[in-house]
């Protein structure tokens, strides 16, 4: 089955829209795929809730083949959809800038009011809590970002290398199939040409392509 019989399902991060998604699904589309933006209520639903949403929309889609691309808690919400429903088509996973090992910088905009009632719903079962490891029986890339400019700078919460909102660390997932740390911070992997191209070279071979020197 060759890309254009496949389908990308965009999954975005916490108090985004689908819309955020855009460039990159016609990025995606450039490489012969078929995409979708999957939009959900961040902060309204619980995590749980969102992840029977998203496997409805998957279910709707009537493809035999779906690959699942996520930002931010977006890659989340895949893995709990895919832990919860292990029948969704077969694909590959990518995930952005994803903290599965908990958010820093969530659990302290979540220990003032104002911030807990910012991230909603979303907070309790994800961002704040670890995903388990890699379990789920597919092929799985995580991108991380290390240009540290973003809303964490302020909030503080993050240590070591990060995107400005995660730090490398919490995207590490044990038993991921490719890791890939690049020059982008948080809001940025979603816009970057280098980063839409890596996540092609994934869904289409299982990993990711080796950076020319100087890249």
């Amino acid at each position: 089955m060759n890309a254009m019989q496949e389908t990308v399902v965009l999954v975005h991060g916490v108090l985004m829209t689908g819309k955020v998604m855009a460039v990159l699904a016609r990025r995606l589309k450039g490489c012969g795929y078929r995409t979708e933006l999957f939009d959900y209520p961040t902060r309204r639903h619980s995590m749980r809730d969102n992840a029977r949403l998203l496997t409805r929309f998957i279910g709707g889609l009537e493809a035999g083949r779906v690959h699942l691309v996520g930002h931010s808690m977006g890659g989340m919400l895949i893995l709990r959809a895919l832990q919860d429903n292990p029948g969704m088509p077969p694909g590959r996973v990518v995930l952005m800038g994803t903290p599965v090992r908990g958010s820093g910088v969530a659990k302290r905009l979540y220990s003032y009011g104002p911030g807990r009632w910012l991230l909603g719903a979303s907070a309790e079962g994800g961002l704040l809590e670890a995903v388990p490891d890699w379990t789920y029986g597919r092929e799985i890339g995580v991108i991380a970002g290390d240009m540290p400019v973003g809303i964490g700078m302020a909030l503080g919460g993050l240590s070591g290398r990060h995107d400005g909102t995660v730090g490398v660390a919490e995207t590490c997932l044990e038993g991921a199939t490719d890791t890939l740390v690049v020059n982008a911070s948080h809001t940025s992997l979603v816009l970057s040409r280098r980063v839409a191209g890596q996540i092609c070279n994934f869904l289409r071979q299982g990993h990711f392509a080796i950076p020319s020197p100087g890249a």
